[in-house]
Order: C-alpha cells, then sequence, then structure tokens
C-alpha cells in the first residue's frame, strides 16, 4: 500500500515535550482536513494530546481551520498557543535603523530607532509601546524571559498587523520590533510605534497592535524561574488566530 511522508514542524513547549522540532510520519493519505491531521497526532501522542488538541495548524505559512485540507507536501507547522512573545546569543548590537518597519531579531531594541519609522511630518500624534521583562509575576520571581518564533510566519504575521492598522485607521503608520532569545530583567521585548495626524487614532491602533501580536503572531515565551521554567501560553484555553478580537465585529 502507498503511503506518504509528512513532516511537521514544532516549536516552543511542543517541540520541548515532543523532543523534536521536526516531527516525521506516514499516512495513506496525502491530504488531511488539518483537525484530522491533529486528531492523529494525538493519538500518536496521548501523552501530549492536550497541547496538541489546543495548538493550530498552520499551513505554507499561513493558519489552517480544522476544515480546511492540507497536503503532504506543503509546508506545515504544529502552533501550541503564543504568549503574545531556540535561545540565540543577543549581544549588545541595536537593530539597524530606518530599512525595517517590522522586525524580528535577537539584537538589542532601540526605541529611537522605531519611532524614527514612523515619523513623518504631518502626523502630531507618535506613541511608543514598550514590553519589558518584570521581576514578579504572580508572587513568582523570574530570572529572565526567553523568547521563541516561527520567523518566516511570524514577520508576515506583523506585517498584516501594519496592513490591518492602516486599513482600519487610513493614514497611521505603524513599526513593530520583537526580540528573540533572552530578555533579562528591564530589558525590552517588543517595540511598537504608531504616529497619525492626531492622537486618537495614534492610541487605538498602539492598543490594536499588541492585542493583535499577541493572539496572531507566533512567537512563544518561556518564563525561567529559580527553580525552573514553564512557556507560557499554553494555560490560557480556547486559542483561536483566526477570530476576531474581543469587542470586535466579524
Amino acid at each position: 500500500m502507498t503511503t506518504y511522508k509528512w513532516k511537521i514542524y514544532l516549536f516552543a513547549g511542543l517541540a520541548e515535550r515532543l523532543g523534536t522540532r521536526l516531527l516525521e510520519t506516514e499516512f495513506a493519505e496525502d491530504r488531511l482536513a488539518a483537525g484530522e491531521l491533529k486528531r492523529r497526532l494525538a493519538a500518536a501522542h496521548p501523552e501530549q494530546a492536550d497541547l496538541i488538541e489546543v495548538s493550530f495548524v498552520a499551513r505554507n505559512q499561513s493558519f489552517s481551520p480544522d476544515e480546511a485540507e492540507i497536503g503532504h507536501g506543503d509546508e506545515i507547522a504544529l502552533l501550541p498557543p503564543v504568549s503574545g512573545g531556540s535561545g540565540l546569543d543577543a549581544g549588545n548590537e541595536a537593530v539597524p535603523a530606518a530599512t525595517a518597519p517590522y522586525a524580528i531579531s535577537a539584537a538589542v531594541l532601540s526605541a529611537e530607532d522605531v519611532l524614527a519609522l514612523v515619523h513623518h511630518p504631518d502626523h502630531g500624534a507618535a506613541l511608543l509601546f514598550a514590553g519589558t521583562t518584570r521581576e514578579l509575576t504572580g508572587g513568582q520571581r523570574t530570572v529572565t524571559l526567553e523568547y521563541e518564533a516561527y520567523e518566516p510566519m511570524a514577520l508576515a504575521a506583523l506585517r498584516q498587523i501594519g496592513d490591518e492598522i492602516g486599513e482600519r485607521w487610513p493614514g497611521t503608520l505603524c513599526a513593530i520590533h520583537h526580540r528573540i532569545g533572552p530578555v533579562g530583567i528591564g530589558e525590552t521585548s517588543v517595540l511598537i510605534a504608531v504616529s497619525s495626524p492626531r492622537r486618537a487614532p495614534a492610541y487605538e491602533a498602539s492598543r490594536y497592535a499588541i492585542e493583535r501580536l499577541k493572539q496572531t503572531v507566533p512567537i512563544w515565551k518561556r518564563e525561567v524561574y529559580e527553580d525552573g521554567s514553564e512557556w507560557k501560553g499554553h494555560q490560557t484555553g480556547p486559542w483561536d488566530p483566526l477570530a476576531p478580537l474581543a469587542g470586535e465585529q466579524p
């Protein structure tokens, strides 16, 4: 009987729990619904079924709902719930300014450079949001954070956020830089800059950008404590990156 080889890329806590970043398997079918693929993987790895069931399939770097059909030759990834953020050495070099409004980097982020990307002589409001590592969360002391990304898909998702902002608030400019690898206490993990002719769209777009990033961008965060570590996002219950934000109309 003919069988087809399937390759599924894994990330963050799912890769850690399954002990691999590339899962290879064979099925009799050359095409499956995304939901059926998850069901088969959960059956093959029952000890990780809880996390597989709440993960989302990506096909060719785009999210696929459970009913969508995928093929064995597609680039397939199984993405656990994102945190809203493999360790690389971050070093001390700042992200180069100017050319990339959307960037993912192991380098230290520069607020000045990112804010400069949205400068416009006709804009009277510019805002910068900086997400930083806090030391205490729920009474537990954090030593550092470690971020991991499905980089090509994450970059596309950041650009999509910028496109959505441009459609919702015409004329508003946006730039987003996210750091990966270790991010120490007080250091910046994400910078979001927006500018607009008036302040109201700038405030609204800035809030939209961070909430959308936490929902749709495949970046994961591991919190490292004094006595262990934990991937964040897996405990948040149902995750649907294709759903509208809370309070938004479909």
